[in-house]
């Protein structure tokens, strides 16, 4: 009987505390991906604050996009967001001044390649995504992943895919063999006509025709990269040096090609195709209007597609933010799913989730929906420290093997000076 008499008292006590703490009491919640749904998942949100920073990139276009996601943000939950624009580029240094003299952000905005020099720098804390990490692509997860954590939430996906001029293609462009037809068909260079163009020697935008034969940066174990592994003078490299070097050798691709040059002659429908990203929609299309097309990269001989590598834009949590619990709440805000397709309709980039990349508005595009594909085939850019000591030394075997140097002897110099430099360097 006292044991009965002890539980009746447990229970009693323990119903008036949770009378104690009813709805009236309880902090609001949105399960669209509003306020800390998933904050509050392991305890009670702290007070709110006044007021978070965030830095959106310095861009017209996305600052609008983020005006109008914070405006309905603060209106739901009263606390107000101050955006400051700062070149995304520009942040890191940045935020390594301001943020130890109080003066930093909450929130950062920052491409995933450099994320392993903000975490070694001690400047961004880890991510808790919890529920909603099923949200976002996988791709996209694995670029914001790093030594076992998240460090960010996923906002924007992009890799590139390849442009037509539908007055000069009659069809889409699906296979290497039907590029190079294009390239020998349509290049009259001394007519400044071209079938095909590229930045060649830009490695960003090369490293598919090496990754589809075999070619790797760094050896990846799920997320774990072997910086002492460096696959960029292997076969498959190899074999993509080659078949760059003989654009250059047919003179389908001019020695002293910029980017202003082929983007200047591609919207003068001098060009068939290009290899380009969604950055440049708004400014095709204007040139071109309905001539415009786009299709995933084309299928390489050897019948695999080309792994392009893909960016993954997010917004981070500074180290120093107090509010960091909020923080949270206002990423996960701003990437749930209505507000990424605001972001999508206004900023007119692509939003690193599965729902919004199933939805027709992405989907049924016929020129978004190309690079929503190839992102599906590519692989994110290594976000450790020592990717940062690859990219000079490859694009300069690309220069040299533009102009006729030995493939296998440039690829093997490189892939020395690249190991040498993370030496002197310490990056890891």
């Amino acid at each position: 009987m006292k044991k009965w008499l002890s539980f009746c008292v447990i229970f009693l006590l323990a119903l008036g505390i949770l009378a104690a703490c009813g709805p009236d009491d309880a902090e609001p919640s949105n399960t669209d991906g509003g306020t800390n749904t998933d904050a509050t998942a392991e305890g009670e949100m702290p007070e709110k604050p006044e007021a978070l920073t965030l830095w959106v990139n310095a861009e017209e276009k996305q600052e609008e996009a983020v005006k109008e996601i914070t405006d309905k943000y603060t209106e739901e939950t009263g606390i107000a967001v101050n955006m400051i624009p700062v070149d995304m580029l520009e942040q890191v240094e940045k935020l390594d001044v301001e943020g130890p003299a109080g003066n930093g952000p909450d929130i950062i905005f920052q491409p995933h390649d450099r994320i392993g020099d903000l975490v070694l720098r001690g400047l961004v804390d880890p991510t808790n995504l919890g529920d909603k990490e099923a949200e976002y692509t996988q791709t996209a997860l694995d670029a914001v992943q790093y030594d076992g954590e998240y460090w960010g939430y996923p906002a924007v996906i992009e890799t590139y895919g390849m442009y037509y001029n539908k007055s000069l293609v009659d069809e889409e462009i699906e296979t290497m063999e039907d590029l190079m037809a294009i390239a020998e068909r349509d290049t009259n260079a001394s007519n400044d006509e071209f079938g095909f163009l590229m930045e060649a020697a830009n490695f960003y935008f090369v490293y598919p025709f090496f990754s589809g034969n075999g070619a790797y940066v760094f050896a990846n174990d799920e997320g774990n990269y072997d910086i002492t592994d460096i696959g960029l003078a292997n076969e498959g490299s190899i074999e993509g040096g080659n078949l760059v070097q003989s654009w250059f050798d047919n003179s389908y691709i001019p020695q002293d090609l910029t980017p202003d040059i082929m983007n200047g002659l591609f919207q003068e429908g001098k060009v068939s195709a290009v290899i380009n990203g969604p950055w440049m929609v708004r400014d095709y299309t204007e040139a071109l209007g309905e001539d415009l097309a786009a299709a995933p990269l084309p299928i390489l001989d050897n019948g695999e597609n080309p792994k392009s590598f893909v960016g993954v834009k997010s917004y981070m949590l500074s180290y120093y933010s107090e509010n960091k619990e909020w923080a949270e709440d206002l990423m996960a805000y701003i990437t749930n799913f209505e507000n990424s397709m605001t972001y999508y309709d206004v900023a007119g980039e692509i939003p690193a989730r599965d729902d919004a990349m199933e939805d027709p508005i992405i989907a049924d595009d016929p020129i978004f929906s190309a690079f929503a594909e190839q992102t599906t085939y590519g692989e994110p850019m290594p976000s450790v420290p020592a990717m940062q000591q690859v990219w000079d030394p490859i694009n300069n075997a690309l220069n040299f093997i533009s102009k006729g140097e030995p493939v296998d002897e440039v690829l093997e110099e490189a892939v020395q000076t690249i190991q040498d430099q993370i030496a002197v360097s310490g990056a890891n």
